[in-house]
Order: C-alpha cells, then structure tokens, then sequence
C-alpha cells in the first residue's frame, strides 16, 4: 500500500524532464564542437549531410548523458548541484533513463553511419561507450585522475565531425581533440576548488578530495601550462590563421595568469574572499573552450594563412 501511495505522490515527469537527462548545457558543447570540426575540414560536405551528422552526433552525446544519469542516480541524490536532476527528485524512473540512452545510442549511430560513413559512427559509438562505461562506471568513481582521462569523451566531438567529412583523422582533428582534453582538468579543479564538500559527500574521488587543495592549485596551473603550447599548434596547421592564432595567444595568457593566481593563494585567503579568484578563472574557462572554437569557425570562413 505503501508503495501505492509513494507512486501516486510522486511528482509527474514533463518533455522538459527527459530533455534534461540528456544534458543539453553539456549537449550544446558537443554539437558546436563537432560543426566546427565538420565546417573546417578541407573536404565540401552538402548542408542535408552536414545537418543530419550534427544532428546524429548531438543525440550520441545526449545518450551519453542518459546513461550517465542513470548511472549516478545514486550520488547525484547526495550532492547538493545534482539533487534537482530528473532521476533523484523522482520526476522519472531511472529504467526510463536507461531505455533512453540506449535507444538514442543505437539510432545515433545507424543514421550516422547510413548518412556520412561508419568510420564517424564507430567513432561516435566508442565515445557513447568511453563516457557511459569507461568514465562514468571506472573512472569516475576509482581514480582521482577520473577528470583528467575520462575528459578524452568531451574531446572527441570535433574529431567525429571531421571524420564525417574527411573519414579520418589528421593532426588538426587531434589538435582539437588536444584543446579540450587538456583544458578539461582545470576547469572542473577550478569548480572543484569551491565546491569539495559536494564531491566528498557523494565519494567521489575528485583531486580536491584525495590530495587535498593545495595539490589541485599546482595541478590547474601545470595543466594551464600544458595546455597554451596545443593551442597555439593548432593555429600554425591548415585550420589556422592570424585571427585564431590572436584569440588563442590572448585567451591562454589569461588562464595562464588565472592558473598561477590560484596556485599562490592560502586556502584562508581563498575562504575569507568566498573563493572569488577560483570562481573568476572558472567563468573565464567556461568561456575559452567556446571562444577558441568560435573563433577557428570563423577563421574557416574567412580563409586562414
């Protein structure tokens, strides 16, 4: 009876509830990375193609976050930023989620596959794969370096767009590919940073957690370091050109400064000011990923060196 009643009360999903589990802030990113991947490749692709391989690739990534979800049904209860998401507020049954995911999966990468070639749809099915199984099962929960090698499942995208055009990979795709995977660890650090109760709460073996903040301050300032030289690569190949190669000496001097001015600051000094540099140099990385792709989608257009 008690089970009864508990189903009757429960609240009652809406469209919008089975939007979220696909994760559309996340899913955004992917499709803006992986049109830019597609519109910079030196190969014409005609606009249905091109049209239905973002579309395609934006529903792979959405099922990636479907079963992400499911997944983490049970720590996403337990932090205080994911308690609001579909599955632990009770707005839908964490089966349904799964169903989702699977079946977005498998359309994703049949259409993919019919409509540009099976070289991107294999691509696409080991990234639904590497986020759903090897992040979010292996990683994420196992190994503090969870962000660092599970960050390769965001990065894919733009490689998948550029294998829809080209059918392969070249050193510009892997280049991008480079952008955000070693611009992953300090953005979410940075997060991390202001935000180690939630992750200790849930267990989660974020590097705040096993090697405390003064460890994660040198890492987000290593990897800032790490990151500039990549980027600036990727505007001396094909895809490049002067008005990339400006935003990306910009925008990663930024970071780099930011990196450093966290890596100096006490964990006092950062309480007493409500952690105001940490949170400065995350909003700036939410920013540089868009602004880098942004501006080689217009460097495309305009022609580059």
């Amino acid at each position: 009876m008690t089970d009864i009643n508990a189903y009757e009360t429960a609240p009652e999903a809406e469209f919008g509830d089975y939007v979220a589990l696909l994760k559309p802030r996340v899913m955004s990113l992917v499709v803006f990375t992986a049109f830019v991947g597609l519109w910079v490749a030196p190969v014409d692709v005609h606009p249905f193609i091109g049209f239905c391989s973002i579309l395609f690739i934006a529903l792979g990534g959405g099922a990636s976050g479907a079963l992400n979800m499911w997944y983490d049904r049970d720590i996403d209860a337990v932090m205080n930023r994911t308690q609001g998401r579909p599955i632990p507020s009770g707005r839908v049954q964490g089966t349904e989620a799964l169903g989702l995911g699977i079946v977005l999966g498998l359309i994703s990468v049949m259409m993919l596959g019919l409509v540009a070639n099976w070289f991107a749809a294999g691509f696409l099915l080991f990234t639904i794969f590497f986020y759903a199984v090897v992040y979010t099962v292996w990683l994420k929960r196992w190994t503090p370096q969870n962000i660092v090698i599970g960050g390769a499942a965001g990065a894919f995208p733009p490689m998948i767009g550029w294998a829809c055009a080209t059918g392969g990979i070249t050193v510009e795709s892997l280049l991008m590919f480079a952008l955000i995977f070693f611009w992953t660890p300090p953005h979410f650090w940075a997060l991390a940073l202001f935000m180690k109760e939630d992750y200790h709460k849930a267990g989660v073996p974020m590097l705040t957690v096993t090697h405390g903040r003064r460890a994660t301050r040198v890492h987000i300032f290593a990897y800032t370091l790490v990151l500039a030289p990549f980027a600036v690569w990727l505007g001396l190949t094909s895809i490049g050109g002067p008005l990339y190669m400006a935003v990306a000496v910009v925008l990663n001097a930024a970071f780099i400064r930011g990196g450093w001015q966290i890596m100096r600051r006490a964990e006092d000094e950062a309480v007493a000011d409500g952690y105001a540099v940490e949170k400065r140099v995350f909003k700036l990385s939410l920013y540089f990923l868009f602004l880098h792709f942004l501006a080689l989608l217009v460097q495309g257009w305009i022609g580059g060196w």
